[in-house]
């Protein structure tokens, strides 16, 4: 297995299915069953981040985490207030069409490179492998799978398929 299976082809598997899961969220709330602008700002619980960082977040740990790779550096997600639903669908999209243009040869040699989280003063050395395996595919998971959950929670009609985007099968 690859840093580009790893890291791009299993961003994009996923991120297909979160762009699957907003618009089906955006089909739902069109026939007056949800509230969009109730669910950006939505809590699963009071101490979580709101459902537009999920989103956020991502974005954040895909596209920008694919080109920390390139720099060596990686820090938490900007600060994007003022995003509406659309605006969440946008960032998905704009994730798929970034991580599009990839190539295998070139995600792949970086593999082994060093890498740094940096949060303020805190920053903590990985190699690309590990700063993707061990913390931002991690992330990664958890703000897509919070996504569906928060859809769901609220009624849109999914299911595992529509999480699980396009699998990467042999034919």
């Amino acid at each position: 297995v690859s840093l580009y299976d790893l890291s791009v082809a299993s961003h994009l598997q996923i991120l297909g299915g979160v762009a699957n899961v907003l618009a089906k969220g955006e089909e739902y709330a069109a026939n007056g069953n949800m509230d969009l602008k109730e669910i950006v700002s939505y809590q699963l619980r009071e101490d979580m981040a709101p459902f537009s960082f999920q989103v956020t977040s991502v974005w954040h740990h895909s596209l920008n985490a694919i080109k920390g790779l390139k720099a060596g550096e990686f820090s938490p997600p900007p600060k994007m207030s003022g995003l509406d639903y659309e605006g969440l669908r946008s960032l998905a999209n704009e994730a798929i069409e970034g991580l599009q243009g990839e190539t295998p040869e070139e995600i792949n040699a970086l593999s082994g490179k060093p890498m740094l989280f940096k949060m303020g003063k805190t920053e903590i050395p990985f190699t690309t492998d590990t700063f993707m395996l061990s913390f931002s595919l991690p992330n990664f998971y958890f703000h897509a799978t919070t996504t569906y959950a928060v859809l769901r929670e609220h009624g849109v009609p999914l299911g595992k398929m529509d999480y699980l985007g396009r699998l990467r099968v042999n034919l």
